[in-house]
């Protein structure tokens, strides 16, 4: 069975709500990022050589890391989840959304994490993540999902991220679209499913 690697509220939530919307079983394994360690106190970095989450180890005992490729690889699994489309421009549409995801917000949050970054640097980081959500807002206008009228693995991945901007405080008003997505996809059967899944609640 596929396992997927994570820490519940990180950014593992993503392919985890993928997991649900593909109709996929899965095992759930908890991490200890500070000790590298699984719950029953191996070593992570035996799964994991970057040891970060998510990983997600396939039934031929592979693991595949990063955030976009794990949802391409549930995505491709269950074609007809409509996750991401098997070919065409729509997919490649779909693979720009997730890779802007991933290099500007995803790592745009990396030095509101870091409790030794200087307050100016913070600053920065806070409005370039704004510049980003006015972008994704503007996909949402006409649209109640980023890629169009249902979930897709890019809207897994934003709600996933969107969620940090309640531990920092970050006030979403200025992207009234953004905070009436955030309501519909978090209503998803998907995304309700894997947040009681990691003990967070629906």
């Amino acid at each position: 069975m596929t396992t997927l690697y994570q820490v519940p509220g990180a950014c593992s939530l993503a392919p985890l709500i993928a997991l649900h919307a593909a109709g996929l079983d899965h095992d759930l394994q908890n991490v200890d990022l500070r000790a590298h360690k699984l719950t029953d106190g191996s070593d992570y970095y035996a799964v994991n050589a970057k040891g970060g989450v998510p990983a997600l180890k396939l039934d031929s005992g592979e693991v595949l890391t990063e955030n976009a490729v794990l949802l391409q690889y549930i995505a491709d699994q269950k074609p007809d989840s409509g996750l991401i489309p098997a070919s065409g421009t729509a997919r490649y549409r779909q693979l720009e959304l997730l890779n802007y995801i991933a290099t500007e917000i995803h790592k745009g949050f990396g030095p509101l994490f870091n409790p030794a970054t200087p307050a100016e640097t913070r600053t920065m980081a806070l409005d370039n993540l704004g510049k980003k959500f006015t972008y994704l807002s503007g996909k949402l206008d006409g649209h109640d999902f980023l890629a169009g009228d249902k979930l897709t693995a890019a809207d897994a991945y934003f709600f996933t991220v969107l969620r940090w901007t309640d531990l920092f405080k970050i006030d979403l008003l200025p992207w009234p679209m953004i905070i009436s997505y955030r309501q519909r996809v978090a209503a998803e059967p998907a995304v309700k499913a894997a947040l009681t899944e990691e003990g967070l609640g629906a």
